[in-house]
């Protein structure tokens, strides 16, 4: 189970910090994901954390500005949200594969995630 938590109101230039809660995965993750989907448009994905190795991976439209990270215990995912822009507004979700051959490659494309959390809204508005 995913649960995901810490979105909320900001301003433009603000910041915000999500966090992923995993329970219920006796033998570990490979990997996990931070997708986003704003109305009208796509789910995409974000950002990605290879459990294993600690790399990861984030889409042009956050790099630099966005920083998946994990606790010691890897039980919780957080995404560290800066310089916010109100095109960050979306629906934030984090999943990951139980299928044991995949980490973070393909994560951006449709299939990858068969777990998925139920979302918290993100808003970033004066």
């Amino acid at each position: 189970q995913l649960v995901e938590s810490g979105g909320g109101l900001v301003q433009p230039g603000g910041s915000l910090r999500l966090s992923c809660a995993i329970s219920g995965f006796t033998s570990g993750l490979n990997a996990i994901g931070w997708f986003r989907q704003a109305p009208g448009k796509e789910r995409e994905g974000v950002s990605c954390l290879n459990m294993r190795d600690g790399t990861t991976d984030y889409s042009d439209s956050v790099k630099g500005r966005f920083t998946i990270s994990r606790d010691n215990t890897k039980t919780t995912v957080f995404l560290q949200m800066t310089s916010l822009r109100p095109e960050d507004t979306a629906v934030y979700s984090c999943a990951t594969t139980t299928n044991t051959r995949y980490y973070c490659s393909g994560y951006r494309y449709p299939g990858w995630g068969d777990v998925w959390g139920q979302g918290t809204q993100v808003t970033v508005s004066a």
